[in-house]
């Protein structure tokens, strides 16, 4: 222990030494980062991660500028600019070929749908939407080598914890069986037709089909069910829509709807959402349903308006709530409710 405490020490001395210099020069920048690998290794071992897998996935491996260029060039670094119109997004997310497919997929996997609705709760479009959004039903998942990723995220340090978690959790994977030839996806980590999170997976992944192994590269229960049942436990409420599309009075009295809490999670997400109201407040006030469909009279909505006042407003329920626990983004749960209505339409 006090020889592995020493070399931890000096790996770490190699990093922060270099971690200051704007433009380090390619072998040290390696040089940095595989001193840091040892101390992710010894993280995974007091963790315990086998040796035997520690050694197969860090044996190798190396730094990837690519990696760090694209997670540089994210949106969000900057000032704002304000933020755009939904409408666009809607239309490039919820476009006719994401439709389609979905319905081709919602007819042909009916009943594993309504087994997955029956046992976890969430209706089969819902969980089709996800998918959709997320990887087109499978059609690109990432073809990034996922520990390269994550220990460079990890190394790079602006998000050191998270990185530093997520490779760790990438290798019990491995321990749990999933095989190192698998763990390709986007740059970010992110893996498989639901694009998970290696803590994700561990948490929530689900063995459908029972073959042994929680597939969510190549099966399809597999997948549905894990994504069901990530729903299940972020809290989704059995049969409450997440929403409804609605006309908003152009005189309604806005100081109504003020929001006077602020969300420790996501607060500029959330900010954007009205107070929550009964649907019977909401009909009261004149708000009306495009579709024609209400939620519940009893059932609480916050109203969000992305595109401004005269547009197509939306009645959020608290499973649209679940939505963004997945993705915390206004627009992406949106799209997703969208798409998932446009599904099973």
């Amino acid at each position: 222990m006090n020889t592995t405490k020493r070399f931890a020490a000096a790996a770490l001395a190699s990093l922060l030494a270099i971690a200051g210099l704007p433009a380090c020069a390619q072998g040290s920048e390696e040089a940095g980062f595989q001193g840091y690998l040892q101390l992710l290794a010894a993280r995974a071992r007091a963790d315990g991660v086998s040796e035997s897998t520690i050694n197969s996935v860090t044996s190798g491996l190396t730094f990837s500028p690519k990696v760090i260029s694209l997670d540089r060039s994210q949106p969000g670094g900057g000032p704002s600019s304000g933020i755009p119109a939904f409408e666009p997004y809607r239309r490039t997310h919820v476009d006719a070929v994401r439709i389609g497919r979905g319905r081709r997929q919602y007819a042909d996997a009916a009943g594993l749908l309504g087994q997955i609705e029956r046992r976890y709760g969430v209706p089969g479009n819902v969980v089709l939407a996800i998918w959709g959004h997320e990887s087109n039903y499978g059609a690109y998942t990432g073809d990034f080598d996922l520990a390269r990723s994550l220990a460079t995220l990890a190394y790079e340090g602006r998000r050191r914890e998270l990185f530093a978690d997520e490779f760790v959790a990438l290798l019990k994977m491995i321990d749990r069986g999933v095989p190192r030839w698998k763990l390709v996806g986007s740059w970010a980590g992110a893996f498989g037709n639901p694009q998970f999170l290696p803590s994700v997976y561990l948490r929530v992944a689900q063995d459908a089909d029972g073959d042994g192994l929680a597939d969510i590269w190549q099966s399809r229960p597999d997948t549905l069910a894990s994504i069901a049942n990530y729903f299940r436990d972020a809290g989704w409420r059995p049969g409450q829509p997440w929403g409804v599309a609605v006309s908003v009075p152009a005189g309604m009295d806005r100081g109504q709807m003020t929001n006077r809490l602020t969300s420790p999670r996501c607060p500029q997400v959330f900010a954007r959402h009205s107070g929550w109201k009964t649907i019977r407040e909401w009909r009261a006030m004149g708000v009306a349903p495009n579709s024609g469909v209400w939620p519940a009279d009893d059932v609480l909505a916050t109203l969000i308006e992305p595109d401004g006042r005269g547009k197509t407003g939306y009645l959020l329920t608290g499973n649209y709530r679940v939505i963004l626990d997945y993705n915390c983004s206004n627009f992406y749960a949106l799209s997703v409710g969208l798409l998932a209505d446009e599904i099973s339409r």
